[in-house]
């Protein structure tokens, strides 16, 4: 009898384990949902550091592997010609700029003579340039030529948010990516921060 008992209380006892391990993996399943769906629905944030940056902020996306593959067929394709498994994945982060600049550059004429029929011709040059931009170009005839070089520094930040409780902040709420420019003339229109998770393998008895 007491075998028998032994038995029943040891099934019983990994039915609960069990039972509470599903729990526990329903309600996280849940909480990733959660903010799979707030970050769907939130649009970009837009702020100003105290530096001055033009900072976008979102909150990162926390897909499988098969969900990321359903959900952005494009950049999976374009990771997969870099020779990289879509399963191998930590994260993936894309986000697109804006740079322009309003400018005003002095003409300045320069003469040019062509040796082999002693024309001469008058082209109109312009120049300006700062710390991030430089602008120089040709005036000649009814064209422009014109060449554009722009240095940008994006400076990505990934961090947790704690869930708050009154005064005290435990655990984690969301995961955010913060994204700036170190030149002022470009803006982030858009940004997008992926993590790629993995279904705990289930424990062998």
């Amino acid at each position: 009898m007491k075998k028998y008992l032994l038995i029943y209380s040891a099934v019983a006892t990994l039915c609960i384990v069990a039972g509470f391990k599903m729990l526990k993996s329903s309600r996280a399943e849940n909480v990733r949902l959660r903010s799979n769906f707030t970050a769907f629905v939130q649009e970009t944030e837009h702020y100003k550091s105290r530096f001055g940056h033009e900072v976008a902020s979102v909150q990162a996306l926390r897909l499988r592997c098969g969900e990321y593959e359903e959900a952005r067929r494009a950049d999976a394709e374009r990771i997969r010609a870099l020779g990289i498994r879509i399963r191998r994945l930590e994260s993936a982060a894309k986000s697109v700029a804006a740079t322009r600049v309003e400018s005003v550059a002095v003409l300045h004429d320069t003469v040019v003579i062509h040796d082999t029929l002693r024309v001469a011709d008058t082209l109109r040059r312009f120049v300006w340039s700062d710390r991030w931009v430089s602008v120089s170009g040709v005036i000649a005839g009814d064209s422009v030529h014109c060449t554009v070089d722009c240095v940008d520094t994006l400076v990505q930040v990934v961090h947790r948010v704690p869930r708050r409780f009154l005064f005290i902040k435990y655990g984690t709420k969301a995961i955010r990516q913060e994204i700036y420019s170190t030149n002022p003339h470009t803006g982030i229109v858009y940004t997008e921060y992926v993590v790629l998770e993995r279904k705990r393998k289930k424990s062998s008895r």
